[in-house]
């Protein structure tokens, strides 16, 4: 072993002597060199430099093994903010597609953190994880709902879908307004058609129904999770109709055909400014025959025990008051499930209106619209009385911002443009602040928050409230007509009065009421149902007051006091044929 050892050293040293011999060794010396990989010549710097970036990398693959999955989804998403600058010098069209095609192939962070407990909501029956969606128009060919939905989203809305598939508007037709945080587009309904989507839906439906079969057998314990019919997530279906339909209610009948099987809720739009003639379907008539017509469709569907999806109409900002009664009337008569506020805006609200790209048509969204879109939600919340949701959308891009929609009447929010700006970073920083801000005024949860700016109180007065507002000389026939009229009615008062033969009666009148403000603080309740009352033969002559028809059907809930023409403080006079609904008190 030695022996061998030996030989081999002496033979490295002769060949390196006569590497050194200028002739010999030249020819064998050069051979090798060929051979013999080259070895780069790193400067002092340069290997500084090296050794630097690989102890980074091994220090830092060592640290990221070591901290929680929560702390790492957070990098994720704050890293996502280092791609913003390069699409804001992209073509807005071109960074549009280049964000729908990162999120369809999962290029985009999953958010892994569950959502504050404070966000959980229930509206139609669906469990949402948090109120916070993508609005439409972001995805409108449903290429990315998966990953969009592992954003964080607590829903996404596709759409708006058309019929027959159609190019929209020519370009350009998207213009970024930076310095506003606002966008104008003008696309026009830009669609594959209902036939190219309900093929992704169904695709994307299939494995959504896997995923959750999966999660939920390799879970323990009956919590319910949030999501929808096909998973994880609520999806939401935005219909439109096409440029040069004739018909729109048939438009939208095909998607509620074709598409409402694989969406957790559907939405009418009847609100884009790009399509001529579209918004005059929001018209009192128009939007009636619309939305029964297409609520027969989905009704005339065979559906599972979990009924059909909910109807929602979109509705514009650029309403008059009466339009908004009329929407109003039209979603409480029809029942509709949900509206909502708003589309975009047609208006060019200060500052936008001295930004030189304003003079582009289309629609405007982004920050300027959050006041126009919020005012309208509370008064729509007003007007419907609280009893349909809404879902607030316009302008929203800070958790204080969903926070006042919240607070203005919407049960769920919508984002888009400021999330065309910041990107997916922007939905946990949201989230976070939603929570904060119902943590900050007390509220356990969104449900709590909703309506809490413009909440109508509910009608449950005592009736010693009621006659305060009347005056002196009405008091007299009520009593005569109704009893004693002092604290809480008991059950066998609820509802007293004197039919047209004169004899007690405790059938009530069901109505609707909501109360405005007088000007002295004090609170009217006014039907929105009015029907006149026959007056009582026992009532003396002249009495103002009138008494109760023997026909009006019983109710448990509600009394009726006949209403004056005038009420104390009041600035408008009420006609004295209608009647003030009060709720019995328990």
């Amino acid at each position: 072993m030695a022996a061998r050892a030996s030989r081999k050293l002496l033979r490295d040293f002769l060949f390196r002597r006569a590497c050194t011999t200028p002739i010999a060794g030249a020819r064998h010396c050069s051979s090798a060199a060929e051979t013999a990989p080259k070895i780069p010549h790193f400067s002092k710097k340069g290997r500084l430099l090296t050794g630097t970036t690989l102890g980074l990398v091994i220090g830092g693959g060592a640290y990221v093994s070591t901290v929680d999955e929560a702390t790492f989804c957070g990098w994720l998403f704050s890293a996502t903010k280092l791609v913003n600058p390069f699409f804001a010098l992209l073509d807005p069209e071109v960074a549009h597609r280049l964000g729908v095609s990162a999120a369809a192939r999962g290029w985009v962070p999953r958010e892994k953190r569950p959502d504050p407990s404070n966000l959980g909501l229930d509206v139609w029956g669906r469990k949402f994880s948090n109120p916070v969606g993508l609005a439409a128009g972001f995805d409108k060919n449903a290429e990315a709902v998966d990953g969009l939905l592992g954003l964080g989203f607590g829903f996404v809305e596709i759409g708006s879908v058309t019929p027959v598939p159609q190019e929209g508007n020519p370009k350009p037709r998207i213009f970024r307004l930076r310095e506003e945080g606002a966008i104008i587009n003008r696309c026009g309904f830009n669609s594959e058609g209902i036939v190219a989507v309900a093929k992704r839906l169904g695709a994307q439906h299939g494995k959504r129904k896997l995923d959750e079969t999966t999660s939920t057998s390799s879970s323990s314990g009956e919590e319910v999770k949030p999501g929808g019919k096909a998973g994880p997530g609520i999806l939401g279906v935005n219909l439109g109709k096409n440029k040069t339909s004739e018909d729109a209610s048939s438009d939208y009948v095909q998607g509620v055909h074709t598409l409402s099987q694989y969406a957790d809720y559907l939405v009418i739009n009847v609100s884009s400014p790009n399509t001529p003639g579209l918004r005059m379907l929001q018209g009192r008539k128009q939007l009636k025959d619309l939305v029964k017509r297409v609520q027969a469709a989905r009704d005339e569907m065979q559906w599972g025990e979990e009924g059909p999806p909910p109807l929602l109409v979109k509705i514009a900002p650029d309403l008059s008051k009466e339009d908004l009664e009329d929407i109003a009337a039209v979603a409480l008569a029809l029942r509709l499930d949900g509206l909502v506020i708003s589309n975009t805006t047609v208006s060019r609200p200060d500052p936008v209106s001295t930004n030189p790209v304003a003079s582009e048509a289309g629609g405007l969204s982004g920050k300027p619209l959050f006041n126009i879109s919020t005012s309208l939600l509370k008064d729509m919340y007003n007007l419907t009385r609280g009893k349909v949701p809404l879902i607030g959308c316009g302008g929203i891009s800070s958790g204080e911002d969903a926070y006042k929609k919240i607070r203005a009447g919407a049960s769920l929010v919508q984002l888009y443009t400021a999330f065309a700006y910041g990107g997916p970073a922007l939905i946990p920083q949201i989230k976070a602040e939603l929570s904060e801000c119902l943590e900050r005024d007390g509220f356990k949860s969104v449900s709590e928050a909703v309506g809490a700016d413009c909440r109508v109180a509910t009608p449950k007065v005592h009736a010693s409230s009621v006659i305060s507002l009347l005056q002196s000389d009405i008091k007299t026939a009520l009593k005569s007509a109704f009893g004693i009229l002092d604290g809480p009615l008991p059950v066998t008062d609820w509802c007293r009065g004197r039919n047209k033969s004169g004899e007690i009666t405790v059938d009530g009148y069901s109505a609707e009421s909501t109360i405005s403000e007088c000007k002295d603080s004090s609170r009217i309740v006014a039907p929105s149902i009015v029907e006149p009352l026959s007056p009582s033969p026992s009532c003396s002559a002249g009495s103002t007051s009138t008494c109760l028809k023997d026909v009006l059907p019983a109710k448990t809930d509600t009394f009726v006091i006949p209403l004056p023409a005038i009420l104390v403080g009041c600035p408008k006079q009420i006609d004295p044929n209608s009647y003030l609904t009060v709720e019995r008190l328990e």
